[in-house]
């Protein structure tokens, strides 16, 4: 597959058709408020579904309530031990990379600006945590798991937000393209699964080709069920560096929302971190994963702890090395790296099970583990040179 600027603007023009119409009908009718006030009660899959349901959405629910038939169960075990294996490590890549490269893309800045309050950054990570941990759970796909009923709001979510920015004239479709549309899903699916893979190599974690490639598919799927286009969507790592390369080039930048937002993700998690001694690390950490450009973009600070933060990976290094060579190590590393995930989306969390709903109005602002070697080890795709 081959991507262009020419069949990057037929993307720039779709949204999510099933969505779209499912979200329209609930505003015509008048049925938002009492479909978000329904699916509060709706958080695993296979749990029937509550009386008074507008039928429109009990149909969309039914319909999407399953995984794509071609998804391959032998790959997302897989996935999903090579996140048990890095779950910390996968969290920070989320954290302080794939979160600023949002941001460094202006159009996307302006639209987590419009629906997510800049003055409650956690929200926004929250989700995005909890979401993948309900991803990577054993049973995120049977009855009873959280995923599938997550991804389906999700999906709502997001038609939600074309629907107000289209319908109140918020939003230069014209110039801009349809808001969320289908680049820029294969965008954010390409910041959540190479660009993340990107920095874990970055920090010097030992992954194995078969555990990438693994946690690549998965959110291959995880695009499916989010109404990504299957036709366009990249099916390798090779694909999938062609995509980004010529996304970041059409569209990365500066802009006071990157700006803002970044500076919130910033002080969000130097709150985390205990004491303030190590609060530089933070801001260091993202500029070591996205670059001095981005990072200048975003006025991410420069700080004494940028020279420190290049010696992670070889700490790193001596710690992946003895849990190659150590069942206990491994034990021992893959428990901290679990209830380090654990008090992070705690922090973010405050305890509390996030919900997704229709938003009724926007802002008025506007590797696998048990004992397998990573032999193989996964390389980065090289970078391309985008096509003009």
């Amino acid at each position: 597959m081959t991507f262009t600027e020419a069949s990057m603007d037929a993307l720039r023009q779709s949204g999510d058709e099933l969505a779209d119409a499912v979200v329209a009908t609930l505003f015509e009718r008048g049925e938002v408020g009492k479909f978000n006030t329904l699916m509060r009660y709706v958080s695993t899959a296979g749990a029937p579904l509550p009386d008074g349901l507008p039928d429109v959405a009990r149909e969309y629910l039914h319909t999407t309530g399953v995984p794509p038939s071609w998804v391959d169960w032998g790959e997302m075990e897989k996935a999903r031990l090579f996140f048990l294996d890095n779950n910390v490590h996968i969290s920070t890549a989320l954290s302080f990379a794939s979160m600023p490269a949002c941001y460094v893309v202006p159009h996307v800045a302006r639209l987590l600006s419009a629906t997510h309050g800049l003055d409650y950054p956690s929200k926004r990570m929250a989700e995005t945590g909890q979401f993948t941990v309900h991803l990577m759970r054993p049973d995120a796909f049977e009855a009873g798991g959280r995923f599938l009923p997550a991804a389906q709001k999700v999906r709502l979510l997001h038609a939600s937000i074309r629907h107000h920015l289209q319908r109140e004239d918020r939003w230069d479709t014209g110039t801009l393209g349809t808001p969320i549309c289908q680049e820029d899903m294969i965008g954010g699916q390409m910041f959540f699964s190479l660009l993340v893979l990107d920095s874990l190599h970055r920090l010097g974690i030992h992954m194995s080709v078969e555990g990438a490639e693994a946690y690549f598919y998965a959110w291959r799927v995880v695009g499916a069920i989010l109404g990504v286009d299957q036709d366009a969507v990249p099916k390798t790592l090779e694909e999938a560096r062609e995509f980004l390369d010529l996304y970041m080039v059409r569209h990365m930048g500066p802009s006071e929302e990157g700006v803002h937002l970044t500076r919130q993700l910033i002080d969000l998690y130097e709150e985390v971190v205990p004491g303030t001694f190590f609060d530089p690390v933070v801001s260091a950490l993202i500029r070591y994963l996205i670059g001095d450009t981005c990072a200048d973009w975003l006025r991410v600070p420069r700080t004494t702890w940028d020279s420190v933060v290049k010696v992670v990976p070889g700490l790193l290094g001596v710690l992946e090395t003895i849990e190659d060579r150590s069942p206990l190590g491994a034990w021992a590393l893959d428990r901290l790296g679990h209830l380090t995930t654990v008090f992070e989306l705690s922090s973010l969390t405050r305890g509390r099970v996030m919900h997704y709903a229709i938003p009724e109005e926007l802002k008025k602002d506007f590797g696998v583990a048990g004992g397998v070697p990573r032999t193989q080890r996964w390389a980065p795709p090289a970078p391309t040179v985008a096509p003009r």
